[in-house]
């Protein structure tokens, strides 16, 4: 899975989501690594210099680095097809209109941004449309060197017009992006220099800025300049209805959509990059996670994504390998904040009365088998202000404190039938989660149980992911869902806890904090990691006292996948899929 950016997971939902500077679908690092002067290397993590021009890897630089640091092989039995799966389908097949994992992964298949991502660190890599890029000496001005042998699959050329004419649109909230919000946040401005250079400026110099540009997939020009931007959601290139209309300049090319059923794509022989090994990717859709291993098992797919009950029965079996790796996301269930909506929440006692009852070392323990930790902030382990001793308030399991806390709120049982009530309003009140996983199913069970115990009455509804975003997101009339969420590798989180991400970013509980937006910027224009980090600690201890989220845990993940699969290195930053081949 190529580039990508800040999503929600769809299989534990990352929403499960990821974040748009999710590095689409790799959330990316440091740009450190790839940022280059003539004979030496630029610290990214330290503050420009002023007055100097920065210039990145080149494509092929990178790809040679890559193929040396992970052992990656030529095919010696090219072909065949990638059975890749999932127990939910697809959104779409427009790329800004992707909210989480497995659309994206999808997507980014088919379409690519300006800039890419590491499989080895997440961090920004030139393996997207630009083979290399500079960094003008006011630390603000980018100047893209686009590939000169990039065609549309329809065979048409790609040109800057394109770049241009894809970000006036995800800049432009008719089109329904989620990315909308952080793109204009982050960019000043963009022209065309010439058919292969384009230039875009930041508002200010940040730290982030190659990851909030991720989300800009670029969208050819001759398909969708006469759509009114209202309308692309419904278009046949968004539906796959007209293949013809789904056109992309990357490795793959989209064939077809059964929905419900399967995603087709097949190798852009014509790709300017790597062309990959394998004729076909295709996504199947099970109905649940229990049919999804026996077809592994079964030989019916190639890979799968495991829950913790799966793998006792997977590893050991022959032709099957199976992988495990901490994520960068984290599992957590969310508050509708909004007064008009339900008051329920306002106090923050309350919320973190919810959070006091559950005995989340028993959910690592019992549900997750052990494949998790404990959540001390919203840092996940991967994360470089990952520092659970400076995460200052402790949510221990401690039910009586949560009963007090929300007595103190003025929650109690006045009526004697176990669960409290405040005004005449009972503390009731639908969890809408993600169906498919026999894991969350157990959660929210636990949830159910435990929240009970202390006479809050919750009452589980599993949803189809469309359905569950459209509650949530388009119209956001919930009370508490649960979702999952993968951060990009700047590990920056005001995609969900900004104020002015409501709607148009991952905030779904319109809750608002100046003073930890102020936090977030001034991270955003941090550029010494060190002092980065503080930042995000103290920005986490907000968030983690406020409770708009209650974070459970962070996860471990496994891939079962079969081991005839070659180059094939599952881990939270993705796959090279273009590198891939099968072993006959």
């Amino acid at each position: 899975m190529r580039a990508v950016v800040v999503a929600r997971e769809k299989e534990e939902r990352m929403r499960w989501r990821q974040s748009p500077a999710i590095g689409w679908l790799m959330g990316l690092l440091m740009v450190s690594a790839i940022l280059v002067a003539p004979l030496a290397t630029v610290a990214q993590d330290a503050t420009p210099a002023s007055g100097e021009t920065r210039t990145s890897m080149t494509r092929d630089e990178f790809q040679a680095e890559l193929a040396r640091d992970l052992g990656y092989t030529e095919a010696a039995t090219p072909g065949g097809a990638f059975i890749d799966s999932s127990v939910a389908d697809i959104q779409t097949v427009q790329p800004f209109l992707a909210e989480e994992e497995v659309t994206a992964n999808v997507v980014s298949l088919i379409y690519e941004g300006l800039v890419g991502g590491d499989p080895r660190s997440g961090q920004i890599a030139p393996t997207g449309l630009a083979d290399s890029w500079e960094i003008g000496p006011d630390n603000r001005t980018y100047t893209f060197h686009l590939n000169k042998n990039a065609k549309w699959h329809d065979g048409v050329d790609f040109t800057a017009e394109d770049v241009k004419f894809s970000a006036d649109a995800l800049a432009n909230p008719d089109t329904g992006s989620t990315y909308t919000a952080t793109f204009v946040d982050t960019v000043e401005s963009w022209r065309v220099i010439d058919d292969d250079t384009f230039e875009m400026v930041a508002k200010e110099p940040v730290y982030t800025f190659l990851f909030d540009i991720q989300p800009l997939l670029i969208v050819p020009k001759h398909i969708w300049e006469n759509v009114p931007l209202k309308e692309w959601r419904t278009d046949p290139g968004a539906t796959g209805v007209d293949p013809s209309r789904v056109v992309g300049t990357g490795p793959f090319k989209f064939q077809e959509w059964k929905q419900g059923e399967s995603v087709t794509l097949v190798r852009n022989d014509d790709y300017y990059g790597k062309v990959p090994h394998l004729d076909s990717y295709v996504l199947r859709v099970w109905p649940d996670q229990t049919a999804r291993v026996n077809a592994l098992l079964n030989g019916e797919i190639d890979a799968a994504d495991l829950e913790a009950s799966d793998i006792a029965s997977v590893e050991g079996t022959p032709g099957v390998a199976v992988e495990h790796y901490p994520t960068r996301g984290f599992t957590y269930y969310e508050f509708n904040l909004d007064p008009e909506v339900t008051t329920k929440w306002q106090d923050v006692r309350v919320r973190q009365a919810l959070l006091y009852a559950l005995d989340r070392e028993s959910i690592v323990k019992n549900i997750l088998l052990g494949y998790g930790e404990v959540a001390q902030g919203t840092q996940p382990i991967v994360s470089y202000a990952y520092a659970p001793d400076q995460i200052t308030t402790k949510y221990t399991y401690n039910p009586e404190k949560a009963k007090a806390l929300l007595a103190e709120a003025g929650w109690t049982d006045t009526n004697g039938d176990g669960i409290v009530d405040k005004d005449g309003e009972a503390m009731s009140f639908d969890l809408l989660y993600p169906s498919g996983s026999p894991t969350r199913d157990q959660v929210v069970a636990y949830l159910q149980d435990a929240w009970s115990a202390i006479g809050v009455n919750a009452t589980p509804r599993s949803l189809e992911m469309p359905a569950l975003i459209e509650a949530t997101t388009t119209n956001p009339t919930f009370d508490v869902a649960l979702y999952g969420f993968l951060w990009d590798a700047s590990f920056i989180q005001d995609a969900m806890f900004g104020c002015d991400q409501y709607q148009v970013g991952f905030n779904d509980m319109k809750y608002c904090n100046p003073e930890l937006d102020k936090i977030n910027a001034e991270a955003k224009r941090t550029f010494d990691e060190a002092a980065r980090k503080k930042l995000l600690i103290e920005a986490s201890n907000i968030v983690n006292d406020e409770q708009p989220v209650g974070i459970l845990y962070f996860r471990q993940d496994h891939a079962g996948y079969n081991d005839a699969l070659q180059n094939y290195h599952p881990s939270t930053w993705g796959v090279d899929l273009p590198e891939v081949w099968i072993k006959q």
